[in-house]
């Protein structure tokens, strides 16, 4: 008689029952943490259940196979001897610790991201040393330790009460009946490898019941397997000649003029200068604040009053009310600022390989006669951060304890040094102390006379949020209102500084946040998560201005470079956002895996299921409305994604020649 479970099975069994009860507990548990979210129709619910548990059986078959494998293979005589009692038990401890690890980093993770393992959790096993100190500085992390083992060696002890091992170790089952109860599983294996995609648990609307019906260790496991998506094999397209003539037609204009206008290419001429408008070329700092969501400052309706200093430079800057980041994470923010560029779907090519060599704004600045610097306070091999930029052309000021991922990048390295530290934590030095180095260089490079321009990223903005005490009256490590308060702090501290110096006359100061605190909501893109602050400071011949047009992050840099009156050659997407018309004002969001195309309130998205999804956004409630999709918008949208990335894969964004 057939038995899924035959005594010799009954520890395997044990394995199974537990994962699936410790499984069916953490989505209970995530649906309560985020029942507000969810769409709590019955059936909607039900499907959340169901789905989450075949994804559930999925994943605990892949477990199963190395434990059936050794059952297989063990012969009768052998069951229970000793050996065979230290492999099962040192087996079971081993399997139920990784189980409880990986449930312990699910809560971790969900209460940043709001999702279920994804690729950030593949690129944080990545980066061991910043994760766990980063974790050892948010959580208690001792005491969670201490509780997880404490929960494994209760669970093994109920196991053994419970006589599974006993059965385990005094039966008598014979190798066919062995064989015949494994096949099931691997059937399953075989199945959830050729068949089962994680994307198949994105059966709702609502995000947050796709994210509950997903099992985290298959979604981790899918997120390695599936780190790129090449646009044309997963997302609508239309025919390429359309989509290239369709971009092409935005940069038609009288000031500017394609190199080579019977190619697929966007590389062109850019006229920005006149008889009255000459060139100029200050100093240009750029500060890439992490996670600095437009929702922090008083200027968008915050009433904490936690970015004083921002708030003030909004009255006296060419300030930006409505421009949206690219991306969910700090890569994607720079590909954007950089490469200025809409997302491509898949990781940021920030961290892909083939990317030394590329038209990035740095570019621009070295044609003008700029020397290029990218400022980070951690160790720059981090998110592949060194290996780009240093790819790129820029010198590496960082901490200078981590390695250049490609080391036949020749590039300049400055190392912030010990003694220039006064706080630090997981993700690097304080934002005072990144900005102080930033001075320390920038007094070099002005008695050099070869004029600067400094990318400088900060890091306090971040979880734990600590930051050196004393400096505002919110204290360390107490949450993002006061992470918020010391970025906007040390920004302030840093342009007061600055104006002591002799070079600060002629140097502009662009400040612009690389994504938002928080991307996640239950919509496919919550696109009012994507409004990010952004701004130009002390541009000579410019009077302040609050500029209300729609634009991009991509946007920021080509604005920049007509407000300098430069001409140059442009391999970049983004546009002059003083010059753009109001039928011409769009903005592109996304993730790694859903594009969107902003534009008159109604957003376009397309997943990578070749799905295209029509919808009204409000702002106020920030709510979707489906609607039937535009045709003419709808080909605008794919135009602009599918051409990117194909630019990208045959080297389009190459430097030219």
């Amino acid at each position: 008689m057939f038995k899924l479970f035959p005594k010799r099975f009954a520890v395997l069994k044990a394995f199974v029952g537990l994962y699936l009860f410790l499984s069916f507990l953490i989505r209970i548990s995530l649906l309560i943490w985020n029942f507000s979210e969810l769409n709590k129709s019955f059936f909607v619910l039900a499907n959340t259940f169901l789905i989450g548990f075949l994804f559930d059986i999925a994943t605990i078959s892949f477990f199963t196979i190395p434990y059936l494998i050794y059952l297989l293979i063990v012969p009768k005589y052998l069951y229970g001897s000793i050996i065979d009692k230290i492999l099962t038990n040192t087996g079971f401890f081993m399997g139920v610790l990784i189980l409880f690890f990986s449930f312990f980093g699910e809560f971790t993770f969900w209460d940043e991201f709001q999702r279920r393992f994804n690729f950030i959790a593949v690129d944080y096993l990545i980066y061991t040393y910043e994760v766990v100190k980063n974790i050892n500085e948010s959580y208690p992390l001792p005491l969670l330790i201490s509780v997880m083992l404490l929960l494994v060696l209760i669970s093994v002890f109920i196991v053994h009460k419970m006589g599974f091992f006993q059965k385990t170790f005094m039966s008598e089952t014979a190798f066919k009946p062995k064989l015949l109860s494994a096949m099931p599983w691997v059937l399953i294996v075989i199945i959830s490898i050729f068949f089962i995609v994680n994307k198949q648990a994105d059966f709702s609307n609502n995000r947050y019941n796709n994210e509950l019906a997903k099992s985290g260790i298959y979604s981790f496991f899918a997120a390695f397997r599936n780190n790129e998506l090449p646009y044309k094999e997963f997302y609508k397209t239309i025919p390429q000649s359309e989509a290239y003539a369709n971009v092409k037609a935005v940069y038609k204009t009288s000031s500017e003029t394609f190199v080579n206008p019977n190619e697929d290419a966007i590389y062109r001429s850019v006229i920005n200068s006149d008889s009255i408008k000459k060139p100029i070329k200050p100093n240009v700092v750029f500060i890439c604040v992490e996670s600095l969501s437009a929702s922090f400052l008083k200027e968008f309706g915050n009433e904490d009053l936690i970015t004083p200093t921002l708030d003030s430079l909004a009255q006296n800057s060419l300030f930006f009310e409505n421009v949206y980041a690219t991306g969910t994470r700090t890569v994607r923010g720079m590909e954007a600022i950089t490469l200025s560029i809409p997302p491509t779907p898949g990781r940021s090519i920030v961290k892909r390989k083939d990317n030394h060599g590329l038209f990035t704004i740095g570019e621009v600045f070295r044609a003008q006669g700029y020397e290029r610097n990218f400022f980070y306070g951690g160790d720059g091999y981090f998110d592949n951060m060194n290996t780009y930029f240093g790819g790129n052309g820029f010198n590496i000021v960082d901490r200078g304890r981590g390695f250049l991922l490609d080391k036949n990048i020749n590039t300049k390295r400055t190392n912030i040094e010990d003694n220039e530290v006064t706080f630090e934590n997981a993700w690097g030095v304080c934002d005072t102390d990144i900005y102080n180095k930033v001075l320390k260089e920038a007094d070099k490079a002005h008695e050099s006379g070869i004029p600067f321009f400094d990318f400088v990223m900060t890091t306090s903005n971040h979880k734990p949020y600590t930051y050196p005490e004393g400096k505002i009256d919110i204290p360390s490590g107490t949450g993002r209102n006061g992470a918020v308060k010391y970025t906007d702090y040390a920004i302030g501290e840093f342009i007061r500084n600055a104006k002591k110096k002799a070079w600060f006359k002629n140097t502009v100061f662009v400040i612009m946040s690389d994504h938002c605190a928080s991307s996640a909501g239950r919509w496919e893109l919550d696109v009012k998560n994507y409004h990010i602050a952004a701004l130009i400071f002390n541009l000579p011949n410019k009077q302040p201005k609050k500029v209300n047009t729609l634009a991009s992050q991509i946007d920021v840099f080509p604005t920049l470079f007509a407000s300098l009156s430069w001409d140059y050659k442009s391999n970049l997407f983004g546009e002059n956002i003083l010059n753009l018309k109001q039928e011409d004002e769009r903005a592109f969001v996304g993730n790694y895996r859903k594009l969107g195309y902003l534009k008159d309130n109604k957003v376009l998205i397309l997943d990578e299921q070749a799905n295209s999804n029509f919808y009204s956004w409000n702002p106020l409630d920030n709510s979707l409305i489906v609607l039937p999709v535009d045709d003419k918008f709808e080909k605008k949208a794919i135009s602009f994604y599918q051409i990117s990335d194909d630019m990208y894969r045959n080297n389009g964004l190459k430097l030219k020649e």
